[in-house]
Formats: C-alpha cells, structure tokens, sequence
C-alpha cells in the first residue's frame, strides 16, 4: 500500500493575504512545488486555502542573503516579489529558522526582485523595498471592454498599474470582479499585471482595493500599497516625498518614500502565525521530485 507523503506547513498571513509557508531550509521539504500543487493547496474548498505558497530556502547568494524566498500563487503562477509575503517569511525565519538564523532582528531576503533587507520589530515588520520604477511621469490611457481608463504603471519588482478614482466613483461600488481580470490579462501587460483601485481618503491616507496577478481580488497586498504610495506621492506632491497610511480591506500599511527615483520604499506592517500542519501530495507521488 502506497503511503501519501505528508508536507509540514505553517499558514500565515499578513493583513489578511494568507499564505502556505513552506520549509526547504535544511532540504527537508523532499517535494517540489508544481502549477498542479499550488492549485490544490491554495484551494479553498478542498485544499488549505491561500492566495500564495511561499517557499523559504537556502539563498543562492548566501554571501549577502540569508535565505530566498520563492512564490507561487493560488493559479499556479509564480510571481517575482510579494510585500506581505515578505513579512511572513521574515517573522517566520525568526521564529523557526535553524539556530543559526532564529531571533535576529534584520534578514536579508532573496526575492524574484533582488535581496532585500528586512526588520522584525516584535509582531511589526519594516521592509526596504527598494526603489520604485515609474514607467511613465504622467498616467497613460487603457482601452478596456469598460471604457478608456487612466493609470499609473509602476514596477515594485512586480508590475503594477494604479488607478486613481475620480469624481463621485466610490470603492464601494467598483466592479472588481469585472475589472480586475480585464485589466491585468489585457496586452498592454505582457506578463500581466496587479491592478489598484486608489482614493484619497483624508490627508496623509489612501483607501485601496487590489486585484493581483494570479490570485484575484485579496485582502492586502505589500507591493500594491507600495506601488499605489509611489503613484500617490508622485502624482499629487511632484517627487516631494512623505509617509503615507495605505487602509486595505485586510487592515493597514504605512508606507514611506522620498520622491526620489533612487531612494527606497519602506512598508511597516504586521505579520501572524495562524497555525501549523500537514499537507497532502495531490498527486499521490511518494517521490515526487521528479514531478
């Protein structure tokens, strides 16, 4: 009789993007993550539940990093940086890395995006997450099956295109369903992009919905807050700079940045453990590396 491998995991999350943590730290996960496996684990009926598995593994430069951080999203997709991952990843090496890495208050974390450095402070983690890149100094215009819309494409590491809402258009009744998936497979976005939904609540804070690539519409996402604080600053202060309060429906990110095209910018959130368990090979390999 076969027996069905079982994979430790930790589920996380941060301001509600939840993720499957998993730990190849020391190799002893014994299992590669597929398209296939990311999809049965992040199902919400029957698998785990997540927006995202995040892979923590040894970093291939250890020289500068202490571990890397891989991630896959709820599609099967991959993706090249996530914000509240970040967190979770950080909180999580602090918590349960091997002695050597366990408790420190700084990690330098490998990512699709470069190696960034992370700082746990308590509960809360600050990120550097490096210097924006905005792709155009003014909004460009999109053709959607919805009208002509107006944003701001801005790279986190991770492509974003920020869309400021005008007039009397209210979060509360935007189509995301619809308009999420409409623009982040459209061809202007090769890759695809996440997509955010900004208005100016009140001085110094931003209400925010998202729609990321290959995981739909989420609680929280890390770069979405940073990339819709860069769009923000840029937009209403002409590289001034300043902090911001980025409210998403899973809670709130402080966000600050210069203005400048170099200087970084820095998130502060929460990160949370929710518990810990086993999973299931969907594919019922014993082996399955070579899956």
């Amino acid at each position: 009789m076969r027996v069905m491998k079982k994979i430790p995991f930790t589920k996380m999350h941060g301001l509600g993007n939840d993720f499957i943590v998993l730990d190849r730290l020391s190799d002893a996960l014994g299992i590669e993550v597929t398209e296939e496996r990311a999809r049965a684990w992040c199902d919400r009926r029957f698998g785990v539940g997540a927006d995202q598995i995040l892979v923590v593994g040894p970093s291939q430069a250890d020289a500068i990093a202490d571990a890397k951080m891989d991630i896959w999203n709820a599609d099967g997709s991959t993706a090249e940086m996530c914000g509240n991952g970040i967190r979770a990843v950080a909180l999580y090496l602090h918590d349960h890395a091997p002695a050597a890495l366990r408790g420190r208050p700084s990690y330098r974390i490998e990512t699709g995006a470069g190696v960034l450095e992370v700082f746990v402070e308590g509960r809360q983690v600050r990120v550097n997450m490096g210097a924006p890149r905005l792709l155009a100094d003014s909004a460009e215009v999109l053709s959607t099956a919805h009208g002509q819309i107006r944003f701001w494409e801005v790279s986190m590491g991770n492509p974003h295109a920020v869309i400021f809402l005008e007039g009397s258009q209210s979060l509360d009744d935007l189509e995301l369903e619809k308009l999420g998936p409409a623009i982040e497979n459209h061809p202007r976005f090769p890759k695809r992009t996440n997509v955010e939904f900004v208005c100016a609540s009140r001085a110094g804070e931003i209400d925010v919905r998202v729609w990321e690539r290959g995981a739909g519409i989420t609680a929280a996402c890390g770069t979405g807050a940073c990339a819709s604080a860069v769009a923000t600053l840029h937009a209403q202060l002409r590289g001034k700079g300043g902090s911001l309060r980025v409210k998403l429906p899973g809670g709130a990110l402080r966000l600050d940045w210069d203005g400048k095209k170099t200087g970084p910018v820095w998130m502060t959130g929460p990160a949370v453990e929710v518990f810990r368990g086993e999973l299931s090979d969907p594919s019922g390999s014993g082996d399955s590396r070579r899956a």
